[in-house]
């Protein structure tokens, strides 16, 4: 459920950045609707990700310091006051509205940063390794739920508010197309983000620590076996021998040996997550875009502003329903049996045959009768984002480095996505902009066009995939395997064996 707000909160702003356009920044006698200038929408729609950049790097390193369960509230609890203020304004002046949003948007992403390395480490933490894959899959494709549960929300928050008020289009009345209420629509869409999360605090303060952190780091092996007595419902002999962990041999993040044993590892996971990032965030923040650019979505002064968002939050959903969840599903019921290594490879490859083929022919696609096939395509790259590295990026960070250090990488290797986040959300802004400037959205400067837009994250994707035979395969080995954790010590016992039944607890 944290991930299901998670996406929920992240890309339900892009469902409402036209109404607000229309409300906040109406010109008189304009004959296409307010929309938001250039460094508002930069900021409205990238705030968020610097927060969740700042939060990943923070909650991953305090994970590691204080356990994952005392952290995993914390996030939780700031996600749900966030979501609930960031619906909130001090005023009715634009400047006023939109600082408030990016106020609480930042502190919002800030606590949805926290959930990434936690969530990870702890399902990693949980599972076995015949089944690691899927249980730490299965937590990131619900990311794919809230992004389809946000553009239903949407729909149906629309739908009442266009039967109840009813208005006419912008080219028939520019100022009775946007009804008063429409103000309460962005603010519900946006606050409804703390209702799953609140859902789901009980539960997560009833989670014992993981046994591993308890352990491995905490280096209380008799709290952890009765922590795996609890959890797992099965007797656990504390007679046996425990495992040996030699303070001695640790090492910190900002050491030669972590450098020598894991530093490929860390480059290839942030490098392929930042990659990939550029691409995928680019496209889902600003579908909207796409679609009105090849006549998907009518043009927006033959709509009212409630209308608009019925029509976006249309096509979102769409494209959620039949490639984004599908794809992730795909991942949790083959990452176990083809290997985290494939998936990847596969999806980043089918991302860079697909953007080429949108792009290459792109004036074919926004002829009449042809936008179904751009569609289509735009789809399957979707598809293989979720069915590849989107899903395995957030995997294998979780399963390949010591206890000690595996929230702090995973929070390293997330706030590189995020970054590169950010350059697909600020950048594509302006990249997309036709190259004549007349054309252009008002206030933004002549760009290199939708259809070069599409080269450059073709290109982007191809890095990725070369950037991929850096990760190793984690399938079918224990965390301990993976990390080395054991090479030094003198009775090699694993904590894997104390789950020895092969049960995973779905916690």
């Amino acid at each position: 459920m944290g991930f299901f707000t998670d996406a929920y909160d992240l890309f339900c702003i892009s469902l409402v950045t036209k109404l607000l356009g229309r409300i906040y920044y109406h010109v008189d006698g304009s004959s296409k609707p307010g929309s938001l200038p250039p460094n508002v929408s930069a900021a409205v729609n990238g705030v968020a990700f610097c927060g969740t950049l700042a939060g990943q790097l923070f909650f991953g390193w305090l994970g590691d310091k204080m356990g994952r369960k005392k952290v995993y509230g914390m996030t939780l609890m700031l996600m749900c006051l966030c979501s609930i203020a960031s619906g909130l304004s001090f005023s009715r002046e634009p400047k006023t509205v939109m600082a408030t949003l990016c106020f609480f948007r930042f502190w919002l992403g800030f606590g949805i940063g926290g959930d990434y390395p936690l969530s990870a480490t702890i399902m990693s933490e949980y599972s076995n390794k015949k089944t690691r894959g899927a249980f730490i899959a299965a937590v990131f494709a619900m990311q794919g739920f809230g992004i389809l549960g946000g553009g239903i929300f949407a729909i149906i928050i629309s739908a009442v508010f266009q039967a109840c008020f009813k208005a006419p289009a912008y080219q028939v009345d520019p100022l009775g197309s946007t009804v008063p209420q429409a103000d309460y629509v962005w603010r519900i869409i946006l606050m409804a983000g703390s209702l799953p999360a609140l859902l789901s605090y009980y539960w997560r303060m009833k989670m014992p620590e993981t046994a591993r952190y308890t352990a491995l780091v905490a280096k209380n092996v008799k709290q952890a076996t009765a922590d795996m007595v609890k959890v797992m419902q099965v007797n656990i002999g504390t007679e046996q021998k425990e495992p040996v962990v030699k303070s001695g041999k640790e090492f910190g993040l900002f050491t030669k040996k972590f450098l020598n044993r894991h530093g490929l590892h860390l480059l290839g996971t942030t490098s392929t997550w930042f990659l990939l990032d550029i691409a995928y965030y680019s496209q889902n923040l600003f579908q909207k875009d796409i679609f009105s650019a090849i006549g998907w979505i009518p043009a927006a002064k033959t709509m009212n502003a409630i209308e608009e968002v019925q029509k976006i939050a249309r096509a979102q959903t769409l494209i959620a329903l039949c490639s984004t969840v599908p794809g992730y599903w795909f991942t949790v019921f083959l990452i176990d049996r083809i290997g985290r290594f494939t998936i990847q490879v596969i999806g980043f490859t089918m991302m860079t045959v697909f953007m080429f083929a949108l792009a290459i022919p792109y004036h074919h696609w926004t002829l009449p009768g042809h936008h179904i096939g751009f569609v289509v395509l735009y789809s399957l790259t979707f598809f293989f984002a979720n069915f590849g590295p989107n899903a395995t990026t957030f995997v294998v960070p979780a399963e390949i480095f010591p206890a000690r250090l595996r929230s702090t990488c995973h929070g390293i290797s997330a706030a590189c996505g995020k970054l590169g986040a950010m350059v697909g959300a600020f950048g594509f802004l302006y990249l997309a902009q036709p190259q004549d400037k007349s054309k252009a959205d008002a206030g933004y400067p002549a760009g290199i066009g939708v259809r070069n837009s599409l080269i450059v994250l073709g290109v982007v994707n191809l890095l990725g995939l070369f950037f991929t035979f850096l990760v190793p395969e984690s399938k079918g080995k224990s965390l301990e395997e993976m990390s080395r954790e054991n090479e030094n010590s003198e009775e090699g016992t694993e904590v894997e064996n104390h789950s020895s039944d092969n049960r995973t607890v779905p916690v």
